[in-house]
C-alpha cells in the first residue's frame, strides 16, 4: 500500500504499521488473546502519536481491525473507511479451508495462483502491456521483500473465527465502504463487503472503477481522490 500511503501523506498525517503478530512490527502480541492482540495494537498505535481520535482504514482483513475498533471505541474513531475488507460476518470459502488445512505445505499452490486471480485487475487497470508489466515487476519485488506467512495468515483467520465481533450499529463515525468491480476481486467477493451497508445503513459505498482487491495498490490517486471528498464532507 506504499503508494497509497506517500500520496496521502502529501496533505494528511498518516500512519501505517505492521500487524503485530509480524516479526518485524515492533509490538508486543501474546498467542492466548488472538484477535484480541490488534485490539490492544490500535490502542497503542494511536497513544503512541498522541492522538485522541483518528480516522481509520481498514483494507481487506484491517477491515475487521478498523470495525471492531470503531464498535468498541468510538470516542476515538473520527472516521472509518472499509477498503475491500471482510464483513464482520465472513467465514473462510471453500478455498480459504482448502488453505488453512496445512498452510505451510499449500503455499506453492497459493504462490502460483496469486498471479491468475490478479490478472484480470491489472489488465483493467493498466491500459498497455508496458504499464501492466511495469506494475507486476514494481509491486512483485515489494512481495519479495516483505513475503507473505501462509501459516501467520491462517492462524489471523482463526483468529477472526473465534472472536466474538461488537454489534455494528455502535459504530459512531461516518463510514465508506470503497469495492473494486463485482467481477475483478478475486480475494474478497464485492458481496462480502457490502455486507457492511446491510448493517450500517448511513454507510456511503463508492466503487473504483477498473479495480478489484487491490485498488488501493493499482489506482492511488484515484483512491486518494475519493479520500479527500470523504474527510472534507466532516469525516
Amino acid at each position: 500500500m506504499q503508494p497509497t500511503v506517500l500520496r496521502m501523506a502529501e496533505h494528511y498525517r498518516v500512519i501505517a504499521y505492521s500487524l503485530a503478530d509480524e516479526r518485524t512490527s515492533g509490538f508486543r502480541w501474546d498467542p492466548s488473546l488472538g484477535f484480541e492482540n490488534y485490539m490492544c495494537q490500535l490502542e497503542e498505535v494511536l497513544d503512541r502519536a498522541r492522538l485522541e481520535r483518528a480516522t481509520l482504514v481498514g483494507v481487506s482483513y484491517g477491515g475487521l481491525i478498523a470495525a471492531e475498533f470503531a464498535a468498541r471505541h468510538p470516542e476515538r474513531v473520527t472516521g472509518l473507511v472499509l477498503a475491500s475488507a471482510l464483513s464482520t460476518d465472513w467465514q473462510p470459502d471453500r478455498r480459504a479451508r482448502f488453505y488453512m488445512r496445512s498452510p505451510r505445505l499449500l503455499s506453492p499452490i497459493f504462490v502460483v495462483t496469486a498471479p491468475m486471480r490478479l490478472a484480470p485487475e491489472v489488465r483493467a487497470a493498466f491500459p498497455t502491456i508496458r504499464e501492466q508489466l511495469r506494475f507486476m515487476a514494481v509491486h512483485s519485488w515489494r512481495v519479495f521483500r516483505a513475503p507473505a506467512s501462509p501459516p501467520r495468515m491462517a492462524r489471523r483467520v482463526r483468529w477472526a473465527q473465534a472472536h466474538e465481533f461488537a454489534d455494528p450499529a455502535r459504530v459512531q463515525a461516518p463510514v465508506l465502504v470503497v469495492t473494486g468491480e463485482p467481477d475483478l476481486d478475486r480475494v474478497v467477493p464485492v458481496e462480502v463487503s457490502r455486507r457492511t451497508l446491510d448493517r450500517l445503513p448511513s454507510a456511503r459505498h463508492v466503487v473504483l472503477p477498473r479495480t478489484g482487491h487491490i485498488g488501493i495498490v493499482t489506482q492511488p490517486d484515484r483512491f486518494c481522490r475519493v479520500m479527500d471528498q470523504f474527510l472534507s464532507q466532516g469525516a
